[in-house]
């Protein structure tokens, strides 16, 4: 039962940010006339030397040290003694992990989204300087229509930027302090919840005792969060498996991330991208993984809740690990200018075709059907659209002449789509300085 019911070999990590809560709230206690200023000063030099034995790897652990929370107390008073038996006083290891946990997240979160917003540097520097190559763009992976390669990178960067959105949104609901909520009920001594909560760098304390021992939402919205950004580099990487394929052959990633096989020496496995794609089940995992801990427990505090630590420690691991290598992936590949030109096929700019009849005043609903209509020509001859002529064409619309020559370029396609947020050479460009501007503001 010792072994089932103990926390510590994954809980022990937090050992950092519970002598950072300890050594704030023996400080309110002094305030509140708890304890005396010199038993503070005592537990203070106290907490610090059981810093220094974790910081150097002597700390020993014992096999009654159930919790993060036991060896650290257990430590603190072999080594001072009386004072610090004090220590506890109205405070409870309900409102203790509670506390614990969100000053870890709080940091582990700030961590990840400075990583996510290195990507997006890696994305947008890119983007800029590979601006003019031209690649099919794809709907259901059937080719499409020509876009920039950097629209594509761009639309990745684009899910990330929610991402940190995300994340920054999440940290406000983090960054709320339980401390002082005791067991369940509240703190008998008086303590000056607010003035501790900005001596922890907390935003703001709880509103309820009760729920404060029992919220784990900010643990699932971070589950939520990591699973949804992983799922995104997911949807990266598989692109980019596809592009790095012989079939198509748009990019060639690098030796540092991709493996031959053991068998076939030709084979250059794009084993990075594949773990970046399997990542997402195992945080997908996690989050359902504490919802179901959380949806049957009574209020307030319940032996469930210690089903928290293990999934959140191994996605705050997991998701950091997955965008450093995405980042790496991205900031090495290579893209092959000549095999993205070659794969711009003429029936991708059928729409094209259309939209040049619009302009002569055709509505689109006839142009959309008159363009099939040269697309099965040219297909019944054996014939790239674009090599049709002029007269077979206007024996299908005689609204075609001379100037549908013009509709035959790939570059002049892709920079008719000038909107905000197309594909054009300025719109690109336009999105590339709004992501910079928004990084710069955020930073």
């Amino acid at each position: 039962m010792e072994k089932f019911n103990a926390s510590i070999e994954y809980d022990k990590r937090l050992w950092s940010v519970d002598i950072e809560g300890s050594r704030a709230y023996s400080s309110a206690l002094w305030k509140a006339g708890i304890i005396t200023e010199d038993e503070k000063c005592i537990i203070h030099t106290g907490l610090d030397l059981v810093h220094k034995e974790w910081e150097s790897g002597s700390f020993e652990l014992r096999p009654a040290d159930e919790d993060i929370h036991t060896p650290n107390e257990r430590r603190l008073s072999e080594v001072i003694g009386a004072p610090g038996q004090k220590l506890h006083t109205g405070r409870s290891r309900n409102d203790q992990v509670a506390t614990d946990v969100r000053l870890y997240l709080r940091k582990e979160t700030d961590s990840l989204i400075t990583h996510i917003k290195t990507m997006i540097q890696v994305a947008i520097d890119r983007a800029e300087k590979e601006v003019d190559i031209l690649m099919p763009g794809y709907t259901h992976l059937q080719p499409a229509q020509p876009i920039r390669w950097s629209h594509w990178i761009l639309s990745h960067a684009a899910s990330w930027q929610r991402d940190v959105e995300r994340l920054e949104s999440l940290q406000s609901r983090i960054n709320v302090m339980p401390l002082g909520s005791g067991a369940l009920a509240g703190h008998p001594f008086g303590l000056d919840r607010k003035s501790l909560a900005k001596d922890l760098g907390f935003d703001r304390v709880s509103l309820n005792s009760m729920d404060a021992v029992s919220d784990r939402d900010f643990v699932a919205e971070y589950l939520f969060c990591s699973s949804l950004l992983t799922t995104h580099l997911s949807r990266f990487a598989e692109d980019l498996i596809i592009y790095s394929t012989k079939e198509f052959g748009f990019i060639k990633m690098s030796d540092a991330y991709t493996t031959g096989s053991s068998l076939m020496p030709q084979k250059k496995n794009p084993d990075a991208c594949e773990l970046l794609r399997g990542k997402p089940a195992r945080l997908t995992g996690h989050l359902v993984t504490m919802l179901m801990a959380l949806k049957g427990t009574p209020m307030t505090y319940n032996k469930d809740l210690q089903e928290d630590k293990e999934p959140l420690f191994d996605a705050v691991g997991t998701a950091s690990d997955c965008v450093q290598i995405a980042t790496g992936v991205l900031s090495t590949l290579e893209p092959n200018m000549e095999n993205m030109k070659k794969s711009l096929a003429p029936e991708m700019l059928a729409t094209d075709l259309a939209d040049y009849l619009v302009r002569k005043g055709v509505p689109f609903r006839e142009t959309h059907h008159i363009a099939g209509q040269c697309v099965q020509l040219a297909e019944d001859t054996d014939r790239l659209l674009w090599h049709l002529t002029v007269t077979e064409l206007k024996e299908i619309h005689e609204a075609f002449d001379e100037d549908v020559d013009g509709v035959w370029s790939m570059e002049a396609s892709v920079e008719t789509r000038n909107a905000a947020g197309g594909t054009a050479k300025s719109a690109v460009l336009h999105q590339i300085s709004e992501l910079r501007e928004w990084l710069e503001a955020s930073s």
